[in-house]
């Protein structure tokens, strides 16, 4: 997919790959050059460990939408690459 850069070098990530990758606004994200390209990624979400039930939990520090199979799949197919 191709994409405008303006003069001052702002790029706007197009909303099927925003929603493909849970980007919503205002958020940070990572971006670093790679072999003569750049690579976009989500930071993690910070999140801390409670105890309930006596178990260790982790615990994300603000909501998230739920994870579905399909999105599952697709994240461990982008680890592998």
């Amino acid at each position: 997919m191709r994409i405008p850069i303006d003069a001052v070098g702002r790029v706007v990530i197009p909303k099927p790959l925003r929603q493909e990758l849970g980007i919503t606004g205002p958020a940070e994200i990572e971006l670093r050059a790679v072999d003569g390209g750049l690579e976009l990624t989500v930071p993690d979400v910070p999140a801390h460990v409670e105890v309930r039930d006596g178990v260790p939990v982790i615990v994300t520090d603000r909501a998230m939408k739920p994870i579905t199979v399909e999105g599952a799949r697709a994240a461990i197919d982008r680890s592998r690459r």
